[in-house]
């Protein structure tokens, strides 16, 4: 009895693995064909899609489908004949059931090829059960496919284009309504008076790591025998933009301005 448990249990795992991966391979084939922008890393892209949707599709198998599926073999042994075929329609049927609760036609119908699908994967491990055949392909089989698939979509991506020091210059002064709004957007000087006083104000960049910058704005003041600087840095990278260091105080005209 106990080994009979543990027999259902491995097999509705596997089916439940296996029809996971294949509808979340088609729903992202699906999304990376009406997706048209593009994809420097394609390979990433799929595996990040791939989880999302197995993460959803995954656990509406694991608990209706296995649910379902584990009722009408339960029937089916008491009162009905075990036919194979009568066994996947009825579970087809019940995968019409997604129309009703996302309400919506195409989601019926999804429903009910992924529950054909569980069906028929779940016959076929149940007959190479009876033969004492091994169910070691059918973990190995998807995950190999994975690795495949990634591999060959980062393979045919595009380079990606190099992080210059103007593209971490743009990432820098991309927010809007903070102090260094007033600095150039791109790496030069800015020249001007404030009141009475002669202000200079710089952005500049330097590299410090693989596409890895220091942006830095930096603004010197004068009026009369009064002058002063005071400097705001960034780490810049393609993903962040992180403060880095804060030398000098902000001058009064400044603080009036923000």
């Amino acid at each position: 009895m106990e080994n009979s448990f543990k027999s259902l249990l491995l097999r509705k795992l596997t089916v439940t693995f296996v029809t996971t991966t294949i509808l979340s391979v088609f729903f992202v084939i699906v999304y990376f064909s009406n997706d048209l922008g593009v994809s420097y890393n394609q390979g990433n892209d799929f595996i990040g899609w791939f989880v999302v949707y197995a993460m959803f599709i995954g656990l509406i198998i694991l608990i209706y489908g296995n649910t379902v599926s584990i009722t009408i073999e339960y029937l089916q042994r008491k009162w009905f004949q075990q036919y194979g075929w009568l066994y996947v329609l009825i579970l087809g049927l019940f995968g019409l059931a997604n129309g009703v609760l996302f309400q919506d036609v195409m989601a019926a119908l999804f429903g009910m090829v992924a529950a054909i699908i569980y069906g028929i994967l779940d016959k076929w491990l149940y007959k190479r059960a009876l033969m004492g055949k091994s169910i070691k392909p059918f973990f190995v089989i998807p995950l190999a496919s994975l690795i495949l698939c990634w591999g060959c979509l980062e393979l045919i991506s595009p380079p990606r284009p190099p992080f210059t020091k103007e593209d971490a210059v743009d990432n820098a002064t991309s927010s809007k309504g903070t102090i260094i709004d007033k600095f150039p957007e791109d790496i030069g000087k800015w020249e001007g008076t404030i009141g009475e006083y002669q202000v200079i104000r710089e952005t500049s960049a330097e590299e410090v790591g693989k596409e890895i910058y220091i942006v830095t704005f930096t603004e010197i003041w004068k009026k009369g025998n009064e002058k002063g600087t005071w400097t705001l840095s960034y780490k810049v990278d393609r993903q962040s933009s992180t403060l880095y260091s804060k030398q000098g105080d902000i001058p009064f005209y400044n603080m009036t301005q923000y």
